[in-house]
């Protein structure tokens, strides 16, 4: 689509993972036109399979989930455009999209572009398979029951990766915080680890090695210590270039910030999701969204004198 002079759709969806298929479900059955603009990089998509999504007792792949909720949400009318939103200008009611052979005209948008984790020096194709083989985690709230009895490393060297030990130790007995590079952790922190039993590694992490049924982490100067699997603290980094382009009103540094609708700092805008400061889950992406997607709709209701006066 292109042409600022087009009829503006209702809700202008930019990223297509959990929470922005999620917001696109209900707009759809709220009889709004919407289009979903993603680039595919969802990183719901690194799940091998999620046992903690309700309603999947036998665990269902992030792949396969996105799939489904596409689907869905296809199936109602919402439009996807495969690529990047890299400008938006304009104001409530009359938004201007573009990217690369990509110009949406839009009444609202709703920003679920997520963020991505911080990955170990693995190249891609070594990376999917550890995924796969529940070698190499990043969500121990997701999957420390899968690593349960497990000898398992951390790798980190602040309070990140002390915090991260001290949830995995409720899971298993064998916990190892490997550093990156100097430890820079607090006494305070140091005397919890040692309480816990979670073992700390002076020796940096120089590269891991996945063979088919361990992890083997090589250290600098020599010497090696193996794993079942390995989780990595090394933080994550918010897709946040939009929402500063647009001056929204940002919490924690990185994270969009919102009222208890998902409204954000500028009127016309929602969030949802991992860029928003909660917890990162797809349970709290959904429930994001469908808050986002009920608010946006309610608020249009409002403006097309729709709905009873006063109400949210």
């Amino acid at each position: 689509m292109s042409g600022s002079d087009e009829r503006p759709i209702d809700t202008l969806v930019i990223g297509g993972g959990p929470a922005g298929l999620t917001a696109a479900i209900y707009l759809a059955r709220y009889h709004r036109t919407v289009a979903v603009v993603d680039d595919g990089n969802s990183r719901a998509k690194w799940i091998p399979r999620s046992h903690n999504h309700a309603g999947f007792p036998d665990g269902i792949g992030g792949e396969e989930l996105l799939a489904r909720m596409s689907a869905q949400a296809g199936r109602y009318g919402s439009r996807f455009v495969r690529g990047r939103i890299d400008v938006i200008e304009g104001h409530p009611g009359r938004f201007l999209a573009r990217g690369d052979g990509i110009a949406l005209v839009a009444r609202t948008l709703i920003l679920a572009t997520g963020t991505v984790n911080r990955r170990p020096d693995v190249d891609p194709d070594t990376h999917r398979r550890a995924l796969d083989r529940g070698q190499l985690r990043y969500c121990p709230v997701c999957d420390g029951f899968e690593a349960t009895s497990q000898a398992i490393g951390v790798i980190g060297a602040d309070a990140r990766g002390v915090a991260e030990a001290l949830f995995l130790r409720t899971y298993s007995a064998d916990v190892t915080l490997l550093p990156t590079g100097p430890m820079e952790i607090t006494a305070g922190d140091r005397s919890l680890l040692e309480r816990a039993g979670v073992a700390m590694e002076a020796r940096p992490l120089a590269r891991l090695v996945f063979d088919d049924d361990r992890v083997t982490a090589l250290l600098e100067g020599g010497g090696e210590r193996r794993f079942d699997t390995v989780y990595p603290a090394l933080g994550s980094d918010s897709n946040d270039g939009l929402a500063h382009a647009l001056g929204l009103e940002m919490g924690d540094g990185c994270c969009i910030a919102v009222d208890q609708k998902q409204r954000t700092s500028r009127e016309g805008i929602y969030a949802a999701g991992d860029i928003v400061y909660a917890l990162d889950q797809i349970s709290v992406a959904m429930g994001h969204a469908a808050i986002a997607a009920t608010t946006l709709h309610n608020d249009l209701r409002a403006q097309e004198g729709r709905s009873q006066p006063g109400l949210p």
